[in-house]
């Protein structure tokens, strides 16, 4: 239980996707020009990459590793080669699944997602995580730890930047940082203080 609950922590603090390692920008920045759109797609991160990430691994362990058909008399079978296929078509659908259920019962955040919602299926954060998955070997129920731990880093993150961007709102900026300049201000500092998280667990 306690390596579950450092795998949560790590995934969430020491490994956060958008600060430490720089995956998912485009949706983080474009995303968290307020609030409640921020907290619609943390919630979206952290379903689909709960979901995924543990599906990735039953079919990466059933299907694709090398030894996974021989049970049907072929131990040499290697389908790896078809991973980022497989993890791709997963994500897809459940995207597409997450897409329909926002569209018919919260129709003012998707509407709030626009484009952005389908493209989700290739965010390179939520692919990132199956292919940590793999590289890492984890097990299915490490798997979704590893999930939902990426996903309420990712959560937190773009929260957190989106509250400071709304209050920001208010501030007498300079002209030359107005808009996405102090935006890429604010996300490198938080990004020096995410760091911070990696040098308490460093040996």
């Amino acid at each position: 239980m306690n390596d579950l609950a450092g795998l949560f922590l790590r995934a969430t603090f020491v490994e956060n996707m958008p600060l430490t390692l720089f995956l998912g920008l485009c949706t983080f920045l474009a995303l968290s020009r307020r609030t409640e759109t921020a907290i619609g797609l943390g919630v979206a991160m952290i379903g689909v990459m709960g979901v995924t990430v543990p599906l990735n691994q039953i079919v990466h362990s059933a299907l694709l590793a090398p030894g996974a058909w021989a049970w049907a008399g072929l131990p040499d079978l290697d389908l790896s080669y078809l991973s980022l296929v497989a993890f791709i078509g997963v994500i897809a659908a459940t995207v597409q699944l997450l897409e329909m259920l926002l569209e018919r019962f919260f129709p003012a955040i998707h509407a709030a997602f626009g484009v952005f919602l389908p493209l989700l299926t290739v965010q390179c954060a939520i692919l990132a995580g199956s292919l940590f998955m793999v590289e890492r070997s984890y097990t299915l129920t490490q798997s979704a730890v590893f999930g939902l731990g990426s996903g309420t880093g990712f959560a937190l993150a773009v929260i957190m930047l989106a509250a400071v961007r709304r209050r920001l709102a208010y501030a007498d900026l300079p002209a030359g940082l107005r808009g996405l300049g102090i935006t890429f201000v604010l996300t490198g500092m938080m990004a020096l203080g995410f760091a911070a998280f990696a040098q308490m667990v460093a040996p």
